[in-house]
């Protein structure tokens, strides 16, 4: 019987993309939870050899803003317990900051939207799934709230000058990125139609946005493929 991870769903819009691709192809089965659609989420992770949390419009810090938050808090908060390898992007890096001791909040500067570079901080060298990574690799932002404060057992992994909690590891196997490695073509596109009024009252150009993120993508497949392949040998391990 294949290993199983936990993925979390919080929109159509934004699914595990490639980094689905890249946890399948190291062995991982994917068991797809869309709370959004009607799904029940699991009581416990019994059975699961990790867990993910994608991304969405939701509010980490207000569980009023979708039904499942709560019990998605629960989950993370149990596999961090129990050292279960989980990964978060986006909010789903927000509700692991929440659910760990940490703090969200609607951001200071603005929202993050587009390509952008990151920096990695010098302990990231250390990580088991960070440490090779670019000194400063380019991400897909999208996101209007952010991580205001690290959890008491996070370790900061990489920073911006805009928002520095970036990505972050509690403990010894959760990790959080604020950012999208998992994007495709087709996704940003969807993003950039979806969030086109936004955009334009931040004095943003949805097409614009667009045009200097889709030539990005490859790169941040080639860097970001493999920190995710470690991830599903990680879970395959335990």
């Amino acid at each position: 019987m294949a290993a199983r991870a936990l993925v979390i769903t919080h929109t159509e819009s934004e699914d595990a993309g490639r980094l689905g691709d890249w946890l399948t192809e190291e062995g991982l089965e994917l068991v797809v939870v869309a709370p959004w659609q009607g799904d029940v989420l699991p009581p416990t992770l019994e059975g699961f050899a990790a867990l993910v949390v994608m991304g969405g419009p939701q509010q980490a810090y207000d569980d009023g803003s979708a039904p499942w938050l709560r019990a998605t808090k629960d989950l993370l908060r149990a596999a961090v317990a129990t050292k279960l390898p989980t990964f978060g992007v986006c909010l789903g890096a927000q509700l692991l900051a929440e659910a760990t001791g940490g703090r969200v909040s609607e951001g200071e500067q603005g929202p993050e939207l587009g390509a952008k570079l990151v920096a990695k901080r010098d302990v990231a060298g250390n990580d088991p799934l960070f440490w090779d990574l670019p000194l400063s690799p380019v991400v897909v932002q999208w996101h209007w709230d952010a991580v205001r404060e690290l959890p008491p057992a996070a370790t900061l992994l990489m920073s911006s000058p805009t928002y520095p909690h970036q990505a972050f590891r509690v403990g010894d196997r959760a990790w959080g990125i604020q950012f999208h490695i998992e994007i495709d073509a087709a996704m940003v596109g969807r993003w950039a139609e979806q969030d086109a009024d936004d955009l334009r009252s931040q004095g943003m150009d949805p097409q614009a946005v667009l045009d200097r993120t889709l030539p990005e993508i490859e790169e941040i497949g080639e860097v970001w493929s493999e920190v995710l392949r470690r991830f599903a040998r990680l879970a395959l391990e335990a």
